[in-house]
């Protein structure tokens, strides 16, 4: 999330008069596209040439809300603005044991979702492209990151990829995800390695065991915790490389390496 295009209050209700706008707040994370929030909805403008993903997007959401998932469906568009419900929670600045438990209920029920996907999740942000760049340019991480073109990408299915906390919000013990929209075919492993390098972040074995327990009960794939940290490794060493060659951002570099 964050914000790319502006947009007045006064606009957003021009492009979405029937709907009750009554105030607007720009997101402050994010790289890619813009967000902004109200109190009922989630504005948001794709600064990419994504129409058909936008529309695969949509479908996805709607057969995950009918599989009883906590998601936002789409409910409007006007011009290049898309209009989202915004569900009820907020953000976790401290994390519980019931929020590692639901967010691995979550993740074993997406996962046993059929969901169509072209594209592989790892392989369309062009990690060796990238490696090639820093190597000319941050000879140093280069170093650190090269493991990444050794690893083989799996595809158990439909995975989100990005399930940082600020993709999520709680409401007590139910949680919602956010942005479907850049999932693709992947490994559950990775996708979960992804989400818990948020609500783990100094990987306490005990919070990995209590995620892989409450997972393993319901998902179509049972995770092993040797292979959990296998794409540990990977996801932090991925994101690593996303945050240096779109932020140049050491500091947040180096939270994951």
């Amino acid at each position: 999330m964050g914000v790319k295009s502006f947009l007045s209050l006064e606009e957003a209700q021009a492009l979405f008069p029937e709907y009750s706008l009554t105030q607007l707040t720009p997101t402050a994370n994010g790289i890619v596209d813009t967000t902004y929030l109200s109190t009922q909805y989630i504005l948001k403008k794709y600064e990419r040439q994504i129409m058909q993903k936008i529309k695969e997007d949509s479908w996805r959401l709607e057969r995950l809300h009918s599989s009883g998932l906590n998601v936002s469906k789409l409910i409007a568009q006007s011009n290049e603005w898309y209009l989202y419900k915004r569900l009820k929670g907020k953000i976790p600045t401290t994390i519980k044991y019931y929020h590692i438990q639901a967010l691995a209920r979550f993740m074993a029920k997406l996962h046993s979702q059929k969901l169509p996907a072209q594209e592989k999740f790892i392989e369309k942000y062009e990690v060796e492209k990238k490696l090639l760049t820093l190597k000319r340019n941050t000879y140093f991480y280069y170093k650190k990151l090269l493991h990444l073109k050794d690893f083989q990408e799996s595809c158990d299915g439909f995975i989100h990829g990005d399930i940082f906390k600020d993709n999520t919000v709680f409401d007590e013990e139910k949680v919602a995800v956010f942005d479907f929209i850049d999932g693709g075919l992947g490994s559950y492993s990775f996708d979960i390695a992804v989400a818990l390098l948020s609500f783990n972040p100094r990987d306490k074995a005990s919070l990995n065991r209590l995620f892989l327990s409450s997972y393993n009960q319901h998902a179509p794939k049972k995770i092993a915790l040797k292979t959990l940290h296998k794409h540990r490794e990977i996801a932090s060493l991925f994101y690593a490389l996303l945050r240096i060659s779109s932020e140049q951002n050491i500091a947040r570099v180096k939270e994951l390496l």
